[in-house]
């Protein structure tokens, strides 16, 4: 049964202005996801250029640690052997001590009555006050320079007695050991307390570093899915076009067919009339079929 041109024209028509409306908000939609798109791609940009900043922050941090540890290494070295001197010297100090002891209490058995060391420094300090505040004027004075002499030559006796290495020079001694093992514990405990800091750092930051990670990856997954959607948006556009175009492109056809018509022999009214039968059918239609109709 032949259909009329106008009948087809009548779904067509309203079929072209629908399609066309859908077209429309598949391409707003399609530019909405490719909005979507730059932004998430800018912002994934945007984290990995951080991710890549803090991560040469932490390789320095790492490096200020490692050499911080190699210099608390050093340290320690260096406070261990003053640790060990420092010792050494107090065990000279406390074997002077007891050597002394024993020395005394040997005099003491033996009856010498010879004055220590450090009886005889007393007793030069307490000449040497009676000589500033005046005691030795005139003639006395000879006696202070006598006095004097005396007292200097018992005292190298007495340190002779003692044998090397005064229990002054011992004392001093454990001092300046115990200075500089005091100096090298403080340089430790500083250079420990820099590479916890150091360490801390790079800890901080690298766990900064895996949230941004974090992060770059949920915008990378929206990235992919938002072009995903606009992907889809656009090929369903593109088909929109197309059916839009064949549509439009049948109705000229239809529109030349007719003007043809009214000089064309009824069979070709009648073929056409067929062809358009099966497309309103449903039936599909073969290329040749397509082109006739479109030269119709």
């Amino acid at each position: 049964m032949a259909v009329e041109f106008s009948e087809v024209r009548g779904v067509l028509q309203p079929l072209c202005e629908s399609i066309d409306g859908k077209s429309s908000v598949q391409r707003d939609n399609r530019d909405e996801w490719n909005g979507k798109v730059r932004e998430y791609l800018d912002e994934r940009n945007e984290i990995n250029r951080q991710v890549k900043g803090l991560i040469n922050e932490v390789q320095t941090q790492k490096a200020i640690r490692d050499e911080l540890n190699l210099r608390v290494r050093g340290l320690k070295e260096v406070r261990a052997e003053r640790s060990d001197h420092l010792k050494d010297i107090r065990t000279k100090l406390r074997a002077k001590l007891t050597a002394q002891e024993e020395e005394q209490g040997a005099q003491e058995r033996r009856g010498d009555k010879r004055p220590s060391a450090g009886k005889i420094r007393a007793d030069m300090e307490r000449l040497e006050k009676r000589y500033n505040t005046g005691q030795f004027l005139g003639k006395k004075e000879r006696d202070y320079h006598k006095k004097a002499k005396q007292l200097s030559e018992a005292l190298k006796e007495a340190s002779k007695r003692k044998g090397a290495g005064t229990m002054r020079e011992l004392k001093d001694s454990v001092r300046d050991a115990e200075r500089l093992q005091e100096e090298a514990h403080k340089s430790v405990e500083r250079a420990v307390k820099s590479a916890q800091e150091a360490h801390d750092l790079m800890v901080e930051l690298s766990e900064e570093v895996d949230r941004l990670r974090e992060k770059a990856n949920s915008a990378h997954s929206s990235l992919t899915r938002s072009k995903r959607e606009a992907d889809t948006m656009h090929s369903r556009y593109i088909v929109s076009l197309r059916c839009i175009h064949s549509i439009r492109d049948m109705m000229k056809a239809m529109d030349s067919r007719e003007k043809r018509e009214e000089e064309s022999p009824d069979t070709e009214r009648l073929e056409v009339a067929d062809l358009m039968s099966k497309l309103m059918a449903g039936d599909t239609l073969s290329t040749d079929e397509l082109m006739a109709l479109r030269r119709y």
